[in-house]
C-alpha cells in the first residue's frame, strides 16, 4: 500500500512541478534566465516535507502516508539536479553573482521552508 500512495503522489508531484515550469517557461519573455520555478518548486516541497513530519503524525496516519506527501508528493515535486545544473548554467554564462545567488536562496529559503512547516505542524 505505502508504494502505491508513493507512486500516485509521486506523478501528482511530478505533474505540478511540470504545470509550475510551464508557467515560469511561458513568462520568461527575453531576459536573462534566472531559476525561477527551480526555486519555487524547492522551496515549496521543503514546506510540505516539514508540514508532513508533524501533521501525519498528529493526525494519526501513519507512516505510510509521511512516505506519500514527503517521498511522493514532495520527492516528485522537487529538484536537486536542475538546480544544480542551472547553477552551472549561470557559472557557464559568466554569471558568478547569479550562481552564487541561486545556491544561497534556494539553501536558506529550503532551510526556513521547512522549518516553517516543521513549525506550523507542531
Amino acid at each position: 500500500m505505502t508504494a502505491l500512495l508513493v507512486g500516485v503522489f509521486g506523478v501528482a508531484g511530478g505533474l505540478l512541478r511540470f504545470a509550475i515550469d510551464t508557467w515560469f517557461a511561458h513568462r520568461a519573455g527575453t531576459r536573462r534566465h534566472w531559476p525561477w520555478a527551480t526555486l519555487v518548486v524547492n522551496v515549496t516541497g521543503s514546506l510540505v516535507i516539514g508540514l508532513s513530519v508533524g501533521v501525519t503524525g498528529r493526525l494519526g496516519l501513519g507512516e505510510e502516508w509521511h512516505a506519500a506527501i514527503a517521498t511522493g508528493l514532495a520527492g516528485g515535486l522537487t529538484t536537486f539536479s536542475s538546480w544544480t545544473t542551472a547553477t552551472i548554467r549561470l557559472v557557464s554564462e559568466v554569471r558568478y553573482l547569479a550562481a552564487a545567488l541561486n545556491v544561497a536562496v534556494n539553501l536558506v529559503a529550503g532551510l526556513s521552508a521547512a522549518a516553517l512547516g516543521i513549525a506550523l505542524a507542531g
